[in-house]
């Protein structure tokens, strides 16, 4: 007898046991890696920058490379010439890494294999790139090797690349090593965060860089009326998280005197992921921002800055799988946090919204694409089946004695049909597949005319793509996006399914 538990039968039609919900925005879902029950989830943290503050990408892009531009020019002696780089803000994305050795930019899969690459704006030669990357995995802890994972590294990229093809896409030889280019172009940038020059032109006009999200305070409250405490953990100085947070919150709903009065603990520059590894103390701020001491508790109120999360966890009481963290940056917001705290993760993945609204429009493309991608697979089959034909049927004009006359014709016969259907599966394979890489190709130009989709590289998952699913436990592309769904929601992940187990 079967040892199955035995249940009451559910309707044929699972349609009719619930009404169908309301349709929902697909730009604003939240999307589901590993189980996660908000009932469970007790203390909410989020980032400020690119999580709390969604930035206006192109204009961020083009501050910090005018800043950048010109600290290469008056501290590191670099000529005029370089502002006269044509830079496409369009080329660089999320999820690639830089040679500095070679200057090369590329794209790698979730198994850290090398796939699309360019150097400047021209694609490196398939052989070429097998000679350089086609040995070991990448290391991305090499010296070599710089991986542009935020949106604040996208600028430094967009430079190389420009400068490179400004140089030898006219023939002439660039004259710094990749590596110096790279590291003084980094360096310019750090600069230009540290001495709070870029963000003084933020602050002066705030709208033109960051978006007020209209549900971000309705979300907040939300999350705070179901019992949940929330805190802030932010990189950025106390100056810049309260004037970033003074025009995303204050004055938004009547019971909020200040942005302030949402977070039951404040942390600014929290040095991330150096918090989640290192011991600093947490040092209490004055209402100007100066220090005041180290502090022996954290009170609602009142700001801190500096300090580590396992005093946070002691001071606040805050125990592992009852935090969820909410950050952009998948290292030191998501992996770190994950690894050395044990919090729930949700990443905000700003550019997805354009990702799903592109998907959305070319979803018949896509399924499209599928249907060619199992054709292919079945044409495989059968193609293999028939040269294993030939080659059984050739055996009989082998054996021994040979074969009568009648039993020659029949095998000759057999042997013309299998190769004629064997030449029919060929032909429908090289039209299929001739398809295949022609949509394949307009899809990704769609997404991104020289990297394609973010999380794919080739029929597999994108190195970040890959970091995603490892370590995000929820991901979407804005934390209002969380306004739409109950603070006690269970968000479960679709069922992961190994190829063994499709098709049953």
């Amino acid at each position: 007898m079967s040892d199955l538990p035995k249940f009451q039968p559910l309707p044929p039609d699972l349609n009719e046991i619930y009404a169908p919900s309301a349709p929902r925005d697909p730009t604003r879902q939240i999307f589901v890696n590993r189980d996660l029950n908000l009932a469970h989830i007790e203390t909410v943290g989020f980032d400020m920058d690119y999580t709390l503050a969604p930035y206006h990408q192109h204009a961020m892009d083009a501050l910090s490379i005018e800043m950048t531009v010109r600290k290469l020019i008056e501290n590191k002696g670099y000529p005029e010439e370089i502002r006269e780089a044509k830079l496409d803000h369009a080329f660089i994305i999320r999820g690639l890494a830089v040679d500095k050795e070679t200057g090369n930019i590329f794209k790698m899969d979730s198994h850290r294999q090398v796939g699309r690459c360019y150097h400047g704006y021209q694609p490196v030669a398939v052989e070429r790139r097998r000679e350089l990357y086609s040995g070991a995995p990448i290391r991305l802890s090499s010296k070599r090797f710089a991986w542009i994972d935020t949106l604040f590294s996208l600028p430094e990229a967009t430079l190389l690349a420009g400068v490179i093809e400004h140089f030898e896409g006219a023939g002439r030889p660039l004259p710094w090593s990749y590596t110096q280019l790279f590291d003084d172009v980094r360096e310019s940038i750090d600069e230009a965060h540290r001495d709070n020059s870029l963000k003084a032109v933020i602050t002066a006009d705030i709208k033109k860089f960051i978006s007020r999200d209209p549900d971000l305070p309705a979300t907040l409250h939300k999350l705070r009326s179901a019992g949940k405490r929330l805190f802030l953990l932010t990189n950025s100085e106390w100056s810049y998280t309260d004037a970033v947070m003074k025009d995303l919150l204050d004055g938004a709903l009547p019971f909020y005197k200040s942005w302030r009065n949402y977070f039951d603990i404040i942390l600014v520059s929290g040095r991330k992921p150096q918090f989640f590894t290192e011991n600093a103390p947490f040092l209490e701020l004055d209402a100007n921002g100066g220090p005041v001491g180290e502090a022996l508790s954290l009170e609602r109120g009142k700001v801190y800055q500096g300090g580590n999360v396992r005093d946070l966890q002691r001071l606040a009481g805050l125990a592992g799988e009852t935090v969820l963290y909410v950050g952009d940056h998948i290292y030191g917001d998501i992996v770190r946090s994950k690894k050395h705290s044990g919090w729930r993760t949700a990443l905000i993945v700003q550019e997805m919204e354009d990702t799903l609204r592109l998907t959305q429009e070319h979803r018949g493309e896509l399924h499209r694409v599928d249907a060619l991608e199992e054709m292919v697979l079945r044409l495989d089959h059968d193609i293999n089946y028939h040269l294993t034909l030939l080659k059984s049927l050739s055996r009989w004009t082998d054996i021994p004695g040979g074969l009568t006359g009648p039993e020659s014709r029949v095998i000759e016969a057999a042997r013309d049909r299998a190769k004629a259907e064997l030449d029919v599966k060929r032909d429908l394979s090289r039209r299929t597949l001739a398809e295949l890489e022609t949509m394949e190709a307009a899809i990704d130009r769609v997404f991104n005319p020289y990297w394609g989709r973010l999380f794919r590289e080739g029929n597999e998952r994108s190195l970040i793509g890959g970091q995603v699913g490892d370590y995000a436990d929820v991901y979407t592309s804005r934390v209002s996006n969380f306004l739409s769904y109950s603070p006690v929601q269970y968000f479960r992940s679709p069922r992961e399914v190994m190829p063994h187990e499709r098709g049953y």
